[in-house]
């Protein structure tokens, strides 16, 4: 389970890091990360914690096949937070492939995206964007 304070709720949340993030596509899935905090905070006050979040559709498949998906992914998600920027946001979001990948799968394909998120390496056509 993620802890609730590494948990992305909120639409706003989502949004900023989709729009104002940088993207790593993969075959099973998409990785969006906003690096770092978004407001100062206050001196002494520890840095807020990485959240991430999940965007998982129909189009993976029926309710059964789209839990399992967010299940898997919150278990890997949770494990690489270390790995993430204080403040950071993080939207993963799974393609139609991710409901016939096993966990290996996924968490290959997490890793690849994260490792190039965090290097810096910029994106080859046609994977992530240059923020706005």
């Amino acid at each position: 389970m993620l802890p609730t304070e590494h948990r992305l709720r909120r639409r706003e949340d989502f949004a900023t890091a989709v729009r104002r993030g940088r993207r790593a596509g993969r075959p099973l899935l998409v990785v969006h990360l906003r690096s770092g905090a978004t407001d100062p905070h206050a001196a002494g006050e520890s840095p807020p914690p990485a959240r991430a979040g999940f965007v998982v559709s129909k189009a993976i498949g029926g309710a059964v096949v789209r839990n399992k998906v967010k299940r898997r992914l919150r278990h890997l998600v949770r494990d690489r937070l270390d790995r993430l920027p204080a403040g950071s946001l993080v939207v993963v979001r799974a393609l139609p492939g991710a409901g016939d990948a096993d966990h290996d799968q996924l968490a290959r394909d997490l890793d690849t995206a994260l490792q190039r998120l965090l290097d810096g390496v910029p994106p080859t056509r046609g994977q992530g964007r240059e923020p706005r």
